[in-house]
């Protein structure tokens, strides 16, 4: 514990920004804290126990399958303390489990927890004296043990399963497509809850308490309300969860501590031709000419294909680049519209300027993933620097190969909404609106990957995240879309002013302000480029 205090002290030395995202992290985490204490206080606030089963069972069995799913999915975990580093120290396993493990606890969003969680304490005590408040008290230590201890086994298998390519690749997607519908749940999610009946709720959550998603949460709660024989019963089910959880976590973490094992010899590769340059393009990128932009392009193309990392992203784009539009455009009135010739599929809420926004949301989206496109490379990118690349061709080309996968996929959007709406004649105006917000997109992330990039950890978890880039990850996503929506404006404002005109001119409009966008952006942001080139590899430089 320690050791993790000074290794954060370290980083935070002569780092402002990292000082300053590590308190907006802890001012969101009080934020949250503060609310879900106001939460699972509610029932002990207003003194009526009818609901305090559901809040409990549902509220803590929503904060344990957050610390499963959201590391993967969304925030990663704070490997301040790399298990790798311990792997030459003399330390028997029990001791570095238990190290790490307390470790872990000194953090933001277990303190956040704390707090918000102390509302079931509060709500125990008012319903049931001193002596429900301190059993509750010893269930919500015992809930917050559980969600760390959770999340690091759940992170720290899959880390170590994902050292084999295929259920690496296997695995980026399935977990891609679990952050994209997490959105579409939650919509679906509210919309069942407006006609959920809450007193139904109540045997739901009766039953959750049984299991290690709400016994610990539930166990002040039955004590208030006169079950205390259930009390032992469910602290025994969340210590024997507890204690499954740290055996899964140590097996996995001598493999953590081992590192990667050779797979063997790498297959040869069957039926190549050409050179050795013509071998290092992939067919995608025939099309470009064997020189410094080409070469650049060819190796971009190959990093978003083969890093599971990347590729999650663009499994991201897909998914949600199909449901959003869907969601907008089918939440009106009903799903079926007259056009004149009968009545087809579609949306009576469905305008031109409906499918100018749905379509921004989409294009920010797909160009977003740029943000911090440096900071994938890592060290490598000293390869650019000592080549002396400029960086108006640095940008051009990622921007290059990145398209190579995203427009394919913009333009499937834009075509099968057409479709689905029942208005084919409207596709123009869909991949102009694309177009135009994405091209807008890739210079206004041109600029903030040059001049906020982070660096991501050197480790075997691909879930890890430095201390504080959680914060910065989100903080430039929003600052992207924002200046992206606003930079795209003018053509919702065309689509209300120009009616029906609009759908003829959305798609040479369209076009030519991205492609005018992005090339401005690559100019002006690879001048910027070429001043930081020192500063910007620093900064994506891991820290050992």
């Amino acid at each position: 514990m320690r050791l993790k205090l000074r290794v954060m002290g370290n980083n935070f030395r002569g780092q402002g920004w990292r000082i300053a995202l590590f308190l907006g992290g802890a001012l969101v985490g009080l934020w949250f804290a503060i609310s879900g204490f106001f939460l699972f206080a509610a029932p002990g606030l207003a003194g009526d126990g009818r609901y305090a089963v559901l809040i409990a069972g549902a509220g803590g069995g929503a904060l344990l399958l957050g610390w499963l799913l959201l590391p993967l999915v969304f925030f990663g975990v704070d490997e301040t303390l790399d298990p790798a580093r311990f792997a030459l120290l003399p330390l028997p396993r029990r001791t570095l489990l238990a190290g790490l493990f307390a470790a872990a606890l000194i953090s933001v969003p277990v303190v956040a927890v704390l707090i918000a969680s102390s509302g079931l304490v509060l709500t125990a005590w008012v319903l049931g004296g001193w002596s429900a408040g301190l059993v509750a008290a010893v269930g919500v230590l015992g809930g917050l043990l559980l969600c760390v201890a959770a999340s690091r086994a759940v992170t720290s298998a899959f880390a170590t399963m994902l050292r084999s390519r295929r259920v690496r690749d296997l695995a980026a997607v399935l977990l891609a497509v679990a952050a994209a519908l997490l959105g579409p749940l939650q919509v679906f999610g509210l919309a069942a809850l407006r006609e959920m009946d809450w007193t139904r709720l109540t045997g739901v959550a009766t039953v959750l308490g049984w299991t290690p998603f709400g016994a610990p949460w539930t166990v002040g709660v039955d004590v208030a309300q006169g079950r205390v024989w259930a009390a032992p019963v469910k602290l025994l089910i969340t210590l024997v969860a507890l204690g499954a959880l740290l055996a899964w976590w140590s097996r996995s973490l001598e493999s953590a501590m081992v590192g990667a094992v050779s797979a063997g010899p790498a297959p040869v590769r069957r039926g190549a031709t050409g050179g050795a340059v013509a071998q290092l393009f992939p067919r995608l990128t025939g099309w470009v000419r064997r020189d410094q932009f080409g070469a650049l392009v060819a190796r971009e193309a190959r990093y978003w294909w083969r890093d599971a990392r990347r590729r999650a992203n663009l499994i991201t784009i897909a998914v949600v680049g199909i449901f959003v539009p869907a969601l907008v455009n089918f939440g009106g009135t009903g799903f079926t519209v007259d056009n004149g010739q009968g009545p087809t599929t579609g949306s009576a809420d469905s305008s031109p300027v409906l499918i100018t926004l749905s379509m921004l949301f989409v294009g920010v989206l797909a160009s977003v993933t740029l943000a911090n496109q440096f900071g994938f490379d890592g060290s490598a990118y000293a390869a650019n620097v000592v080549a002396g690349i400029p960086g108006r061709v640095e940008l051009r080309a990622r921007m290059a190969a990145f398209s190579l996968y995203v427009l394919p996929m913009l333009a499937v959007v834009a075509v099968v909404l057409s479709v689905v709406l029942g208005r084919p004649g409207w596709i123009g105006l869909t991949v102009g609106s694309l177009l135009a917000t994405y091209g807008t997109g890739l210079a206004i992330n041109s600029f903030i990957s040059v001049l906020g990039a982070y660096a991501l950890p050197e480790t075997s978890n691909p879930f890890a995240m430095n201390s504080g880039a959680g914060v910065a990850k989100g903080l430039l996503t929003l600052l992207a879309m924002l200046t992206t929506a606003v930079t795209a404006v003018p053509m919702v404002v065309a689509a209300a002013l120009l009616g029906d005109a609009w759908l003829w001119l959305a798609l040479p409009v369209g076009v030519a302000y991205g492609l005018g966008a992005a090339l401005l952006g690559a100019y002006l942001a690879g001048d910027v480029l070429d001043r930081r080139q020192p500063e910007l590899l620093a900064t994506v430089t891991p820290r050992r």
